[in-house]
């Protein structure tokens, strides 16, 4: 445990911050799964959408420092390439 006031301090900043960062990364990681899902379920309108609020909170939490820039461009180009991948492949036939 901290014995000097500003070790408090610290300890208090420390706590505040990875509640933080905590809370913006699983928000990521939550819209990153459901681009995923609308992918896999074939959704072009969830996959656009849900593509345009992922960009736009990845490049945010860049922004204000929470992930590092160049994360947020890999994360974004992965997710470029994939929903690319999906689009160009044909359509599975439903199995019925």
């Amino acid at each position: 445990m901290p014995h000097t006031p500003s070790a408090w301090k610290r300890l208090r900043k420390t706590e505040k911050r990875r509640k933080q960062n905590r809370t913006v990364a699983k928000t990521l990681k939550t819209k990153r799964k459901a681009v995923d899902a609308a992918l896999k379920t074939g959704d072009a309108a969830k996959v656009g959408e849900g593509y345009k609020t992922t960009q736009a909170a990845l490049d945010r939490a860049a922004d204000r420092g929470y992930i590092h820039p160049n994360k947020a461009a890999r994360l974004k180009s992965r997710l470029t390439k994939r929903i690319k991948a999906a689009a160009s492949k044909p359509a599975a036939p439903a199995k019925g």
